[in-house]
């Protein structure tokens, strides 16, 4: 399992067949049972074979942290605002302001349920388990944005891929610098609980 011909396999299966796969037309039961699956196997692969240790690592410096997930967001935030506003204004805030109870429940479901295994599979395992094959960092990071986007073609929509894919370099590099599973997936959450907010949430699959 730890040679680099399986690795290869492997990453061609995850990450490039099956969410190909998932952009084609078939049964959604398929598609969840091929989901479960394949998260189980990463978790197995994860425990038993790379011996990873889910714990929050001591020495996080919170505060740079928030520092610099906040200004990012305040640059994402003014950036999608406008977009909204200039594209379809009606949308801006309107679950916000409609519905806050459905509101507080997507971005509690979202948090938990949907960005903390994406980042298990797409950061913790991916720089776990495929890192040995890089020579180049940089190549590194970039294939795991381009994965990252392309873990999101069912959505079928061009902008996703774009945002998906500028949301993956920047989670790769919090990992790359942080080495959290934790902090990767609160700021993952951040970004896309925003998204929602200010009414870009109906591209990424979010109810209204």
């Amino acid at each position: 399992m730890n040679t680099t011909i399986y690795k290869g396999i492997e990453f061609l299966i995850i990450f490039i067949l099956l969410p190909i796969s998932f952009a084609m037309t078939y049964s959604i039961k398929l598609k969840v049972s091929i989901g479960i699956i394949g998260f189980i196997y990463i978790i197995y692969i994860l425990l038993r074979v790379e011996k990873k240790k889910f714990k929050i690592a001591s020495g996080l410096k919170w505060h740079i942290f928030w520092k610099q997930t906040i200004f990012k967001l305040i640059v994402i935030a003014i950036l999608t605002t406008l977009f909204v506003w200039l594209t379809d204004n009606e949308l801006l805030f309107n679950v916000l302001l409609n519905k806050p109870k459905l509101w507080v429940f997507i971005l509690f479901i979202y948090s938990f349920f949907s960005v903390y295994p994406q980042e298990i599979i797409y950061r913790t395992f991916y720089f776990q388990r495929y890192k040995g094959l890089f020579k180049n960092e940089t190549l590194f990071v970039f294939v795991n944005a381009i994965i990252f986007s392309l873990g999101h073609v069912f959505f079928k929509n061009s902008l996703v891929l774009v945002l998906t894919f500028f949301g993956g370099l920047l989670f790769a590099m919090t990992y790359k610098k942080t080495q959290s599973t934790l902090l990767v997936s609160i700021e993952h959450a951040v970004y896309g609980c925003w998204l929602f907010t200010v009414g870009m949430g109906g591209m990424l699959g979010f109810p209204a």
